[in-house]
């Protein structure tokens, strides 16, 4: 049979390779269209490969549970030709072969991205991609949206020249980051805070953090922008803490109960709630009062903790159960983010240490853990054992098919 009459079964089969798609989210985002405006730090004149393709095909592999630089590139170097082009890397005209580039060119890209722009590109692509539906704040059948503000350092990227990068990230108690921010070397979390918080929507949320960002100007800052906090109050604020800690908690009545068993343990949580009329702090309308009875149920040690909050939430605004699930949804970014980056991906184990890769990669993992909790999987590990046992699964959550 002459050449150019076998031509069309390439693409017949290509075809056939997407037969079996399964079915697409009800996603209309594409990462690409979100990727346009993350500057290329490359010269013009070198630029072979779209900076779009490199880095969606990055994303894809770490979907897949690509830890390292070699493994993106082997993913790469290693993905059937449909794939190839759906991420964007463009076939010869002539030939129809799709080059893939040097695991050399990805790694100097990555290390050279604008650390911001990628991370705005991320957080914009989930929050479209869940299509968050808004709702009004006085409506108390539909909570407000709770984010999360904590930092994370990067363990393995110390080097004896330079120290380890740390990383501020806004959350979703949904468990998506929409939002990361390096902190400057020789400064902390604290002036971040704000510009962190800056490129997002905060209609109809309550921000909560740790004390660390208990901060006067923080708390104006959110009220400004129309937002409302939730303020741990601990001993580095004396004064707040004494005047909070000294109300009549006893006398005040109980606005939350529960009691769970799990992970060996038994815990019970109260919430006592009281309206303030005048506080040294900005906008605070209420403090509460969280008691926390924890019992090891292997060694049968108890612990007893109380921790203080203050909010800008009027009395009523909120139940006692949906204050209480904001508080304990806090620590949800240590044990749904920071922890599934170290465990699962091996952060602090990696020894990338170059240029912006230590961020990038993480803004890499962010991304993928954001997209898994989105498809409702709670292992994330397992999410990744999945993606990979399928390239239409990685490119469908990225938008690039369906």
């Amino acid at each position: 049979m002459p050449a150019s009459a076998s031509s069309p079964i390439p693409a017949a089969l290509d075809q056939l390779a997407h037969a079996d798609l399964p079915a697409p989210l009800a996603v209309a985002s594409d990462l690409h269209c979100f990727l346009v405006d993350v500057p290329d730090p490359r010269d013009p004149r070198g630029r072979r490969y779209p900076l779009t393709a490199l880095v969606t095909a990055a994303a894809a592999s770490v979907l897949t549970g690509a830890r390292s630089l070699a493994a993106i590139g082997e993913w790469i170097a290693d993905a059937p030709r449909w794939v190839l082009r759906a991420v964007g890397f463009r076939p010869d005209p002539l030939t129809g072969s799709v080059t893939v580039p040097h695991p050399g060119t990805v790694r100097r890209l990555l290390g050279s991205l604008e650390g911001d722009a990628l991370d705005t590109a991320i957080g914009a692509f989930l929050t479209a991609r869940s299509r968050p539906v808004h709702h009004d704040a006085r409506d108390r059948s539909h909570p407000l949206r709770a984010i999360a503000v904590d930092g994370k350092t990067v363990r393995g990227s110390r080097t004896p020249a330079r120290s380890a990068t740390v990383l501020l990230a806004a959350m979703a108690h949904t468990g998506e980051v929409l939002a990361q921010r390096q902190i400057a070397d020789k400064s902390n979390e604290i002036p971040s805070f704000a510009p962190l918080l800056e490129t997002l929507d905060l209609t109809a949320t309550v921000i909560t953090a740790d004390a660390l960002h208990t901060q006067h100007e923080h708390a104006a800052y959110l009220r400004e922008r129309g937002t409302h906090y939730l303020a741990i109050v601990k001993r580095n604020h004396p004064g707040l803490y004494e005047r909070v800690s000294l109300l009549p908690w006893p006398d005040i009545r109980l606005d939350h109960y529960e009691r769970t068993r799990a992970h060996h343990r038994q815990e019970i949580r109260r919430l006592k709630t009281a309206a303030f009329a005048h506080l040294d702090y900005p906008d605070a309308r209420q403090a509460l009062q969280v008691g926390r009875w924890r019992r090891d149920l292997s060694t049968g040690k108890l612990t007893i903790e109380r921790i203080y909050v203050i909010t800008s939430l009027p009395p009523g605004a909120a139940t006692g159960a949906q204050l209480a699930s904001w508080i304990c949804g806090h620590w949800l970014i240590e044990n749904q983010l920071h922890h599934v980056r170290d465990r699962t991906f091996r952060e602090d184990d990696s020894k990338v240490r170059t240029g912006q890769l230590p961020r990038t990669m993480a803004s890499l993992r962010n991304l993928a853990i954001g997209i898994h909790r989105q498809d409702g999987h709670t292992n994330i590990a397992a999410a990744l054992r999945r993606a990979a046992r399928d390239h239409h699964r990685p490119l469908t959550a990225l938008g690039l098919t369906g």
